[in-house]
């Protein structure tokens, strides 16, 4: 019988609010990279996530996603409005929980999930637009995805694959989808001739912070009570973060001599987003190596759209495709039955079968989301227009879509 435990209610609520932190935290993050003209329309991509996507996960996303299964690939819509979703657990999620705890847990995953893809559009998308795509995307992508990897009877789950925090759901999911909407909406005006420095990098480096302590609720969390588990997986998480940012400090000071205050910020990001399909289930040793991997791969992948000719304007793809997809593999290498016995061993304990399996929920998450992520947009596009005219463009976005400035010189 499950029993209500009040110290994992507290721990749980408490992550909970670490990870809703973390959507404002992307907001200055990605604010501050953006040129002056368009700061608060970027912050406002993200931030009104809170509202927009909150009210989408209480009607029917939550449902969709942690609802009885249907078919291997989705929920049903028994949870409609949360219906039956109270105070008592509910055993097949977190059996010392309240669900109504699980459940704001997990809508603050899919609250920060789409507004990360913001960062490969950001500039240039009527805010209108923006709009119908993260109602369409939330419902057709991010609900199934969270289903497929968590949801009980998903295939993936079904299949054997670990992502304790969001490897898959999140970060590859929305790489894919941020690399389907740079080449959808296309290159902003003047891209990458004219100057697209960031306009406040003190402001991405208090985004940075706030991530990398959100992250805590984000990985520790995730083990859904308070515990040895949970221990295991923020010592992970914050080894990786540091681990990160020295490897990309490096990178940096290889290539240009110096390391960068921007390249400190994306490295512990770039950890952050490696280690956390990891978190639960690998050691401190092995947290250092996929972080300092991590700094290196994803410092080399923010200059392949350079070469390939597509505009992510903040690097969604870059740190959080790489990232996310490095950290899935790894997990299939390092995984440790005895860091957390509800896992699986990986290659370095005997079981080759696991790396396999997270290769291929790596490529299914990354074709499903690309594909109806570019689906989605084609359709926005007809309905509305998914970017603002040249003109409005070179005025900024803020004054055309928002009718403000975010300083008054």
């Amino acid at each position: 019988m499950a029993q209500l435990n009040t110290g994992d209610t507290a721990f749980l609520l408490i992550s909970a609010a670490l990870v809703m932190f973390m959507t404002p935290g992307l907001a200055l993050f990605y604010g501050g990279m953006a040129r002056r003209k368009n700061v608060l329309g970027t912050l406002m991509q993200s931030f009104f996530m809170l509202g927009l996507v909150t009210v989408l996960w209480v009607l029917f996303g939550y449902s969709l996603a942690f609802g009885p299964d249907k078919w291997h690939l989705i929920g049903d819509l028994s949870m409609v409005g949360l219906r039956g979703v109270g105070q008592l657990p509910n055993k097949d999620y977190a059996a010392t929980v309240p669900q109504l705890a699980f459940m704001a847990y997990q809508g603050m995953f899919a609250i920060i999930t789409p507004a990360l893809i913001t960062g490969a559009f950001a500039e240039r998308m009527k805010f209108k637009a923006f709009v119908l795509f993260t109602i369409a995307w939330v419902t057709l992508v991010y609900a199934p995805m969270a289903h497929w990897v968590w949801g009980v009877g998903g295939w993936i789950r079904e299949l054997g694959a670990l992502d304790f925090a969001g490897g898959t759901v999140v970060h590859i999911s929305s790489a894919a989808a941020a690399l389907a909407a740079a080449i959808a909406v296309g290159k902003r005006a003047g891209w990458p001739k004219e100057n697209f420095s960031p306009h406040n990098l003190p402001m991405t480096a208090l985004g940075a912070g706030i991530l990398w302590f959100g992250w805590f609720g984000f990985n520790a969390g995730s083990a859904l009570s308070s515990g040895g588990l949970a221990a295991s997986a923020f010592v992970a998480t914050h080894i990786s973060a540091a681990a990160g940012m020295i490897g990309w400090g490096i990178a940096d000071a290889i290539k240009h001599g110096k390391p960068t205050t921007l390249g400190a910020v994306s490295g512990c990001v770039a950890g952050l987003v490696a280690v956390t399909p990891a978190a639960g289930f690998v050691g401190p040793m092995a947290a250092i190596v996929i972080g300092l991997a991590a700094g290196f791969a994803c410092f080399w992948a923010v200059s392949v759209k350079f070469k390939l000719g597509y505009d992510d304007s903040l690097d969604v793809v870059g740190v959080h495709g790489v990232g996310g997809a490095l950290g899935a593999l790894a997990t299939g290498i390092f995984a440790s039955k005895a860091i957390n016995p509800a896992g699986a061993d990986g290659l370095l304990a005997g079981n080759a079968s696991l790396l396999g399996i997270q290769a291929l929920s790596v490529v299914a998450t990354i074709a499903f989301s690309f594909i109806a992520t570019f689906a989605i947009l084609k359709v926005v596009d007809l309905a509305v227009g998914l970017r603002v005219s040249e003109d409005t463009e070179q005025v900024g976005l803020d004054l055309s879509e928002h009718d403000e400035a975010a300083y008054e010189l």
